[in-house]
């Protein structure tokens, strides 16, 4: 059974004013990572976190891609649930990056406003990732028992 034209429309429409904050905390973080005063004891850890963080937001940008263009529904729902996991792996590996700081001038906000984005981030792919899964058990529920 295809699903619901509505609900799939809607588990596409991203809320506008959660995609710009979330874009403008990644900037932010960014913008910290590459022209503050970050400091760590271990060598090439800035490089790493401003590596991470920049893969973290093509992660985010491919997941709020359009993906009007893919003709089968399932697969549509199936690249946004790969592309939430890719973003929560991206994710895990900013979170150990961000770990190996420990001073500098600008840690403190650095840390408080990456701390945030995290949770708004986190909070966002929630949201989505149980309605593409509701929509893909959808399929299931209704499809008869073979026994």
């Amino acid at each position: 059974m295809p699903f619901d034209p509505q609900q799939l429309e809607a588990s596409f429409a991203f809320d506008p004013e959660t995609t710009r904050d979330l874009r403008e905390r990644w900037a932010r973080l960014i913008t910290d990572a590459v022209w503050g005063d970050l400091k760590t004891g271990t060598i090439g850890a800035v490089p790493r976190l401003r590596k991470r963080l920049l893969e973290l937001g093509e992660n985010l940008r491919s997941l709020l891609s359009d993906r009007a263009w893919i003709p089968h529904e399932r697969e549509r729902v199936k690249g946004a649930m790969a592309a939430a996991l890719n973003l929560r792996d991206s994710l895990q590996q900013t979170d150990r990056a961000a770990k190996l700081l420990n001073g500098g001038e600008d840690f403190a906000a650095f840390e408080a406003d990456y701390l945030a984005f995290r949770k708004a981030l986190l909070t966002f792919l929630e949201q989505h990732e149980q309605v593409w899964g509701d929509l893909l058990e959808s399929l299931y529920d209704d499809a008869p028992d073979e026994d």
